[in-house]
C-alpha cells in the first residue's frame, strides 16, 4: 500500500528529512503540495517524450486539479504510467499513485487547497511554456534573466506557496508577512540555482541546458550566493517573528545544505555532492543552534 510518507522518501532526499519537523497540519499540507509539484516536474523532465506529449500531460494534470474526478485520475495515471514517464523508480511510482495523492489533497481544508492548487497550476503552465521552446530535443536558456524566469516557474512559485501555508492560521506572523512574501520567490530561486549548477553536466546530456552559454559560471555562482543571503534573511525573520521551531528548521536545513553544496561544486565541479555524514552533521548542528536560541543560518563567511 502506498503512503504519502513513502512516496516522499522515494522522490526527495532533502524534503524527506525536513518535512517531518513541521507542525501539523502544515506538515501534511506541505508534504502533499511537494508531491503535486513533483508530479508536474516529472512531466517537465520527461525529455524522452516529445514536447507535445509533455505539454499535454501538464495540461491534463491541471485539468484534474481544476475539476477533480477519481475515474479520470485513474485513467490518466494508467496512461501516463504506460508511457514510461521517468527512468527514476520513485517518480514512476508517484505517477502511478496520482489518484491516491489527489484524494489526499482534496480532503485538506479549503483554505489550504485553494492556494496550493493555484500555485501548482501556475507552475505547470509555466513549465509547459518552457517545454514548448524545446528545439532539436534541447531546451536552451538565453541569458541570466531567462534562467531566473525558469527558476521562478519551477521553484520561485514553490517558495510563494510555502509562504502562504506558513502564514495560514498564524496571526502572530502577520507583522512579517510582507517581508516573507517579498523574499519567497528568491528563496526558491536560490535552491534551484544550486541544483542547476550541481546537475549541469547530467542535464546537458539529457537535452536541458539551463546554464546560458553567454553567461560566465562565476555570475551564476554569485547570484546563487546572493539569493542564499536573501533566504537567510527570510529564515531570520521567521525566527525573530516567533514562528514555530519546525518552520524555522524546515526552511533552514535546505539553505545550509545548499551552501555546503555550492562550496563543493565550486571546488570540484558539477556532479559534486555532500555526503550523508555531512548532511547528518549539518542537521545536528542546526538542531543545537535552535536549542541554544542561536541563528539557524549563520552569516556566510566573507568570499
Amino acid at each position: 500500500m502506498a503512503s504519502l510518507e513513502g512516496l516522499l522518501e522515494k522522490t526527495s532526499r532533502t524534503f524527506a528529512l525536513s518535512i517531518p519537523v513541521l507542525p501539523e497540519p502544515t506538515r501534511r499540507e506541505v508534504m502533499i503540495a511537494y508531491l503535486l509539484f513533483r508530479i508536474a516536474d516529472t512531466f517537465e523532465d520527461a525529455a524522452h517524450w516529445e514536447p507535445a506529449r509533455r505539454i499535454e500531460a501538464l495540461q491534463e494534470f491541471n485539468r484534474l486539479l481544476a475539476g477533480y474526478s477519481r475515474a479520470e485520475a485513474e485513467r490518466l495515471s494508467a496512461r501516463w504510467s504506460a508511457a514510461g514517464p521517468s527512468p527514476h523508480p520513485g517518480y514512476r511510482e508517484l505517477i502511478a499513485e496520482v489518484p491516491f495523492v489527489l484524494d489526499a489533497f482534496f480532503v485538506l481544508s479549503r483554505e489550504a487547497v485553494d492556494p496550493v492548487r493555484a500555485h501548482v497550476m501556475r507552475s505547470a503552465e509555466g513549465m509547459a511554456r518552457f517545454v514548448a521552446r524545446t528545439q532539436a530535443d534541447a531546451l536552451v536558456l538565453s541569458d541570466l534573466a531567462d534562467l531566473q524566469a525558469y527558476c521562478y516557474v519551477v521553484a520561485g512559485i514553490v517558495g510563494e506557496m510555502l509562504t502562504e501555508l506558513f502564514l495560514l492560521r498564524r496571526g502572530e506572523l502577520a507583522p512579517i508577512a510582507p517581508f516573507l512574501r517579498e523574499r519567497a520567490a528568491t528563496f526558491g530561486e536560490a535552491l534551484q540555482l544550486v541544483n542547476i549548477l550541481k546537475d549541469s553536466a547530467t542535464d546537458a546530456s539529457e537535452g536541458r541546458r539551463y546554464l546560458p552559454s553567454g553567461v560566465a559560471p562565476a555570475d551564476v555562482f554569485a547570484l546563487a550566493r546572493r539569493d542564499l543571503g536573501t533566504a537567510a534573511s527570510y529564515i531570520a525573520a521567521l525566527q525573530s517573528g516567533g514562528a514555530p521551531r519546525g518552520l524555522v528548521e524546515f526552511t533552514a536545513l535546505p539553505v545550509l545544505l545548499a551552501r555546503a553544496s555550492l562550496d563543493r561544486i565550486e571546488e570540484r565541479g558539477p556532479g559534486s555532492k555532500i555526503s550523508r555524514p555531512e548532511v547528518f552533521r549539518l542537521t545536528q548542528k542546526l538542531k543545537r543552534s535552535l536549542d541554544r536560541n542561536q541563528p539557524a543560518v549563520p552569516a556566510p563567511d566573507p568570499q
